[in-house]
């Protein structure tokens, strides 16, 4: 039986991580779920550590918010760690469905990543006016940029073939923030690796906002650049 780890990082998801964490438990899978609070102000640590004594749930507090690509990397590092042999990261607002886990787990015993995609057939994204916009014609732009045959390159829901993955060190991968994850695409078809995408529905938020920043979109936009420039190889 493969080891299994759900890893997530939390900030102000105080009305969303019960039910987060309730969904994935009704799957009835024998996985762990990994959650990474940079101590929150909404209390969602204290909602946490209610949980941590439950089988299957890990909960890790930050004393200050250190950046989501800080805790992707520490979620990484402490699958390779405790020898799991799949890794699923995922948002915990709710956007993510959940209820495709066993796709990704289906999907990835062929493949070394799994990646969770809007832009494919069967898939959709529920975001509305300017943040759709930005979401659809950024990855078209980075698809185009990096020359990579992938629809969707700034999602978090994603399955890693451990077992595979021996040479793929996430501490390599040099971008901040949301870009983070377009670097991990480009790192990944840089080694080799095989990427597929299975179709996902990204839902908005049913509780707070987007904490993605306005200047996010301009730091993609220096990753690429520096990317094509090699500078961050």
């Amino acid at each position: 039986m493969k080891k299994i780890l759900i890893g997530t990082a939390t900030y102000n998801e105080a009305k969303n991580i019960s039910s987060f964490i309730a969904k994935i438990k009704k799957l009835k899978l024998n996985l762990d779920i990994l959650i990474i609070d940079d101590n929150s102000p909404d209390k969602t640590g204290s909602i946490l550590k209610k949980f941590s004594n439950q089988k299957q749930i890990i909960y890790i507090s930050r004393k200050k918010k250190l950046g989501l690509d800080t805790a992707h990397k520490k979620i990484y590092n402490f699958a390779l760690k405790e020898k799991y042999d799949y890794l699923i990261t995922m948002d915990a607002d709710l956007s993510h469905d959940p209820n495709k886990i066993p796709q990704f787990l289906k999907n990835i015993k062929k493949f070394d990543c799994v990646v969770g995609s809007r832009y494919i057939k069967g898939g959709r994204n529920d975001l509305k006016g300017y943040r759709y916009l930005i979401s659809r014609f950024g990855n078209m732009f980075i698809k185009k940029m990096l020359n990579i045959n992938l629809s969707e390159y700034t999602t978090s829901y994603r399955c890693f073939n451990l077992i595979k993955l021996k040479k793929f060190n996430l501490n390599n991968v040099k971008a901040k923030g949301y870009s983070f994850f377009m670097y991990t695409i480009y790192l990944l078809h840089k080694m080799g690796y095989n990427i597929k995408e299975i179709p996902i529905i990204f839902y908005e938020r049913r509780h707070g906002n987007s904490k993605i920043p306005k200047f996010e979109i301009f730091r993609t936009l220096i990753t690429l650049f520096f990317i094509k420039l090699k500078i961050l190889d």
